[in-house]
């Protein structure tokens, strides 16, 4: 059985592992590598679970050694069984948590990663009229775009849009453009999909919606994918790809009455050839 310095250097050299994870992931340059990282993660996962309850376990069982600094026994037994509640609460969620991870780790296993990204058509977009100030009223969101800049000028005259009605109202009356800014000495600044319109010999000041047709949204997402590909040692291809090969029969896990791991996760990792 370990004994307490070990179990603290057990647990001090796990945590130095996450660390090193939370740096190593930060610059994943094969997104097919994460799949194998997702199935450790739910292997680590598994195991803190039991450990929070095991440690909780050893606070009901050593109560009757609880004393708090003042030397009173009765307060040293109540911190201990809240101890025990509350990493007893922590597994439960670390239980939940565990079920998404599960689901993350199953879906990773049906992408195909390719090579090279998919050629994405972008959908042509208009620009429609939210806002036109002149004169005195375009004196506050002049002195806003001066004194805080553009992106507060713009949350400024954002309020004059009302989403869908905006959009319907600049349709009917014709206040659409192919490109914001289109006068002589325009002054142009984008925020999000908001343009910032700004003329200081004429005065005004205007705020447009980038405005993309349903149309046109519609044709741009039916992209045909391309066939996956295998390079190098990894198999880009998944098991529901067309053309993929056969699965194999897989045995059932073992289960032994401890916190296993789901059989589907398991047949996933088989498949992927992370475990025999």
């Amino acid at each position: 059985m370990p004994t307490f310095f070990d179990s603290t250097a057990d647990a001090a050299e796990a945590s130095q592992a996450l660390r090193g994870l939370t740096h190593a992931s930060r610059g994943f340059d094969q997104p097919a590598e994460m799949y194998g990282v997702i199935g450790d993660l739910s292997s680590g996962m598994r195991s803190l679970r039991q450990a929070l309850d095991q440690i909780a376990d050893v606070h009901e069982r050593k109560a009757a050694h609880a004393f708090n600094d003042a030397g009173s026994h009765e307060a040293g037994v109540r911190d201990a069984l809240a101890t025990a509640e509350e990493l007893r609460q922590a597994a439960s969620l670390v239980d939940r948590a565990y079920d998404r991870l599960a689901e993350g780790f199953i879906a990773a296993g049906r992408i195909a990663w390719h090579p090279e990204p998919a050629v994405e058509e972008a959908a042509p977009s208009r620009w429609v009229s939210v806002v036109f100030l002149q004169g005195e009223e375009a004196d506050r969101p002049l002195r806003i775009l001066g004194e805080l800049g553009h992106v507060d000028a713009v949350d400024f005259l954002a309020q004059w849009d009302y989403g869908d009605e905006t959009t319907q109202a600049a349709l009917e009356n014709g206040y659409v453009y192919d490109e914001p800014g289109e006068g002589t000495n325009d002054r142009v600044a984008l925020s999000g999909d908001y343009a910032l319109v700004v003329n200081p010999h004429v005065g005004y000041v205007s705020l447009l919606r980038r405005y993309t047709e349903p149309e046109a949204e519609t044709h741009a997402a039916e992209q045909i994918e391309p066939e996956p590909v295998q390079g190098g040692p990894e198999l880009l291809v998944s098991y529901s790809s067309p053309g993929a090969p056969e699965r194999a029969d897989l045995p059932a896990p073992k289960r032994d009455g401890s916190w296993f791991e789901p059989a589907k996760i398991t047949a996933v990792k088989q498949a992927r050839g992370l475990v025999r």
